[in-house]
This record gives structure tokens, C-alpha cells and sequence, in this order.
């Protein structure tokens, strides 16, 4: 019987132990030899002796283990045996959703051991695809003109001169929705601190509170639909993709920004849709509050149509059109000195405008960029802004352009150029003046270690007017030129653009 047992026993736990049994049974047979008188080799009866000690040995071993499973109960993880059992006397905690879905009905074998999954802490579950980047964008301004106040004038981003400067200082958190792997949800933080936040936050002229959401420049969430390849849904603050320039440093060409970028939105609050019909053509769809306000300071909700075009691998081209009413219907009094009785928004008194203004606001877009080589870029936007105050009021409008050419050297150095022209007409709604802007830039852009590049730029800017500072207060240049030492770091998991 005990024979049995041991062969039932190694049956479960190995053939290595069958068959050190059968060679027990083998030299048994020559032990019999022995004992019947025949001959037998020395080196061979030391192994034979050897070998039984094992074998006995072996065989202790599974009489210790006959006695334990006569007695011992089958064991489960915590939160499977419940489920397998139907019972809640026992309290665990949830498993990760590939967890919940893998666990064994009633009746159904139970695993023996936990899987991957139970391994895997909540927060670590939370986190997964979750990257954490930072940056740090520093620079130092000269303008020849040396203006009062050190002030570049027509400049977003490098506005000081003469003036060591933080220009931005970002936190992007982002959990990216990935539908091909079953996760159609996703979010997306953007923290901003420094110059920058002036220009891409509102002014109270322009929305009703902008300094609760100054460091906030993007904040949404994102839900991809299963309908056709993907309908991508998000909602939120999120920067405005008009215009071929975007907001961090790293992934532009210069390091200061064209007229096109401060003429065109920044930003948006609302709802955004993107659709691709295929590998060459995707559809966006915007329905905003406005340009630059996360709180509507009107009734009138903002639109966005746009057409993201690739006809070759290193061609792309977007053709983008925005239709607005960018002028409030209410005055809000957040400073105090407001009649009394008005109606109020967390505190901050407002009353109605009487017959305020209802011109619209149009938008026409477009940039091609061509990856001309593996080391040259080329881009070229064209762009055309209209707006009335009232329907019926004269329109004021900007058009123009811009070209943008980028190569590199090596793997550590590029060169990279920009030239662009702004018509201001009809009441200067970029300049408030009736002129015409042109700018030139020439920048070299050198990693002088991973994730940090210096910048080396010279811009000039002129006009048709006298329109820059001077060093002589109401004394103005037709230019200004600048040289600018530009100062990059990041870190983090995504990859690309940000």
C-alpha cells in the first residue's frame, strides 16, 4: 500500500521523484542478488547502499506527508475564496478590474495561487499610464532700443528685457485614454507659473474672474466613443490649436513666439470632438465659451470646425475655421463701486449691458508643415481674423502669414529661421493702430545635454509706423532687435510633443 502511495505521490509532484523510486526498485533487485551469494562489484554495492539510504529517507518523507493531507483543507486567496464560495463573512479588499473580471464564479474551480494582478496595489493600479513631466523655462532679453520699462512690445512669452527672467515653470500630469487596449477614459493637468501666465490667462476686460484659473492652462478629461475607429470627446480648459506655434518651448522651432501666436486664442473652455475617418483625414469639432474665457462673460457659445489633412507620410496640412461673439453682455464690478441691488457670481455684483454689441467674430486658419529630409522642416501658415462690434459696424481684421524653416545640423545643433507679415486694419484690433508688421528671426537651438536645450535668438521686428519704445518716454521707433539667451529643462514620461 505504502508503494502505492509513493507512486501516486510522485505522480503529483514530479517525474524526478518517480524515478529515483524505480531506481530504488532496481537496486533492490541487486540487493536480493547479493543475498542470494552472487557476486557483486564493490563500487557497486556503495552506490546500491547509498542509494537505499536515499530511498528511505524518501519514503519518511511521504509518510509525513500522508499524515498532513489526511488532515490539512484546501487554502485560497482571501478575496477568490469568497467569491467561489458565495460567502461574505470575510471582508477583502476589491481587486483591480482584470482581477474582478477573472474571478471564478459559484461552483467554478478555484485558482491555487493569486494571479499578477493581486500583486498589484490599488495606487499602483491608479497610476498606471500615468506621466509625470516638468519644465523650466528660463531666458535674458536685450532690446537695442532699451524702451522705458524694459517692455518688448508685441511679444507673448519673452516681454522683458534686460531682465533675468522666468518665463514658464509647468507640472503636466496626463493618464492618456488608450481604446486599443480597452481604456476609453482619460485626463489631462496642466499647471503653469510665471510671465507666461499673463499672456495665455484672460484679463478681467476680457472674462469675469481670471485669476482663479491663472495657473491652470489646460484641465480636461477625455472619453473616446466607440463609434467607427474612435470619437474622441473632451472636456475641459484645453489650448486652442489655431495656428501652427503651441505653448512649450521644447517642441517649437525659436524660442520667442510669432505675432501670429498672440493674435490668434490661447485657449478655450468647453467641449472638444476629433474623428478620424482615416489615416489621411481626421474631424474636429469645437462648442466653447469663447477666446481666452473660461467664464463666458456672454450668452453666445463659440464654434470651431477644422480639417486635419495628410496626403503623404511627410506632408500635413490643417485647414481650421472659428466662429465667435467676443463682446459681453454683462458688466461685472469685481473691484467694488457697484450700484447696489445687483444680482452677484460667488460675490463678484454684475448688471446687464443694454443692447450690447453682437458683431461676430471669424477666424480662417491654415498651416502646412513638410518634413522636407530627415534634418529639414519646412512650414508655412496663412491666416485671416475678421470682427464687427455691432452686425452692422465696420469690421476691423488682420491677415497674413508666416514661414518657418528648421534644419539640423547634428544631433545636437539646430538652426532654424522665421519670417512673418500682420496687416492691421480698421481700428487695429491686434496693434489698436492701422499698420502693417513684419518680423524676422534667426535661432540656433543646441542640446547640450538630454532634456535641456539653449537657445540663441536675434529678432527683429518693424513697421510701417512708429510704433516701438524708446528709451525717451512718447519718443517711438519704427523697429526694435533683440538677442535673447533662452534656458530649457524637462523631464518626464511622455513622449513627443506636449
Amino acid at each position: 500500500m505504502r508503494s502505492v502511495l509513493a507512486f501516486l505521490y510522485c505522480a503529483g509532484r514530479g517525474l524526478a521523484l518517480c524515478s529515483l523510486l524505480f531506481v530504488s526498485n532496481s537496486y533492490g533487485q541487486s540487493q536480493s542478488r547479493e543475498e542470494a551469494g552472487l557476486p557483486e562489484n564493490s563500487d557497486l554495492k556503495k552506490q546500491v547502499s547509498e542509494l537505499r539510504d536515499l530511498v528511505q529517507k524518501l519514503q519518511e518523507r511521504v509518510d509525513e506527508l500522508e499524515k498532513r493531507s489526511s488532515s490539512a483543507q484546501p487554502i485560497l486567496p482571501t478575496s477568490t475564496a469568497s467569491a467561489a464560495t458565495g460567502s461574505a463573512s470575510s471582508v477583502a479588499m476589491p481587486d483591480p478590474p482584470a482581477a474582478q473580471s477573472a474571478s471564478p464564479a459559484a461552483g467554478a474551480p478555484a485558482p491555487q495561487g493569486p494571479s499578477a494582478e493581486h500583486n498589484v496595489s490599488p495606487a499602483a493600479d491608479l497610476l498606471r499610464g500615468t506621466t509625470v513631466n516638468i519644465s523650466f523655462d528660463g531666458y535674458y532679453a536685450y532690446n537695442f532700443n532699451q524702451p522705458i520699462g524694459r517692455a518688448n512690445l508685441l511679444r507673448s512669452y519673452d516681454v522683458s528685457s534686460n531682465a533675468i527672467s522666468l518665463n514658464q515653470a509647468a507640472l503636466v500630469l496626463e493618464n492618456a485614454a488608450d481604446p486599443e487596449n480597452g481604456k476609453r477614459v482619460g485626463m489631462r493637468l496642466d499647471l503653469q507659473y510665471g510671465q507666461a501666465t499673463e499672456t495665455l490667462q484672460g484679463n478681467p476686460a476680457n472674462e469675469p474672474r481670471p485669476e482663479i484659473y491663472r495657473n491652470v492652462f489646460q484641465a480636461y478629461g477625455e472619453y473616446v466613443a466607440p463609434i467607427g475607429t474612435g470619437l474622441k470627446l473632451d472636456f475641459g480648459k484645453f489650448a486652442s490649436s489655431l495656428g501652427y506655434e503651441g505653448n512649450y518651448t521644447k517642441d517649437q522651432m525659436n524660442y520667442s513666439r510669432s505675432f501670429w501666436f498672440a493674435i490668434l486664442p490661447f485657449y478655450h473652455m468647453g467641449l472638444r470632438a476629433n474623428y478620424k475617418v482615416n489615416d489621411k483625414l481626421a474631424l474636429s469639432y469645437w462648442l466653447v465659451n469663447g477666446t481666452q474665457q473660461v467664464e463666458p462673460f456672454n450668452g453666445f457659445k463659440d464654434q470651431f470646425f477644422g480639417l486635419a489633412l495628410q496626403p503623404a507620410k511627410s506632408l500635413s496640412w490643417n485647414v481650421n475655421y472659428y466662429l465667435g461673439q467676443e463682446h459681453p453682455d454683462v458688466m461685472y464690478f469685481p473691484n467694488g463701486g457697484a450700484p447696489p441691488g445687483l444680482p452677484t457670481q460667488q460675490g463678484v455684483p454684475f448688471m446687464p449691458i443694454t443692447d450690447s454689441a453682437n458683431g461676430k467674430l471669424h477666424i480662417f486658419d491654415s498651416y502646412v508643415a513638410w518634413q522636407a529630409s530627415s534634418k529639414a522642416t519646412v512650414a508655412v501658415e496663412g491666416d485671416y481674423v475678421i470682427q464687427r462690434l455691432h452686425e452692422t459696424s465696420s469690421p476691423m481684421h488682420v491677415d497674413g502669414g508666416a514661414v518657418y524653416l528648421q534644419y539640423q545640423l547634428n544631433k545636437k545643433l539646430w538652426l532654424a529661421g522665421r519670417a512673418e507679415y500682420v496687416s492691421d486694419h480698421g481700428g487695429g484690433l491686434f496693434s489698436n493702430s492701422t499698420a502693417a508688421f513684419k518680423e524676422t528671426t534667426f535661432t540656433t537651438k543646441y542640446a547640450l545635454a538630454d532634456q535641456f536645450l539653449v537657445f540663441g535668438e536675434w529678432r527683429r521686428d518693424f513697421s510701417n509706423q512708429p510704433y516701438f519704445y524708446t528709451s525717451r518716454l512718447g519718443i517711438l521707433k519704427k523697429e526694435q532687435n533683440t538677442a535673447t539667451l533662452g534656458l530649457v529643462w524637462w523631464f518626464g514620461g511622455k513622449q513627443g510633443a506636449w
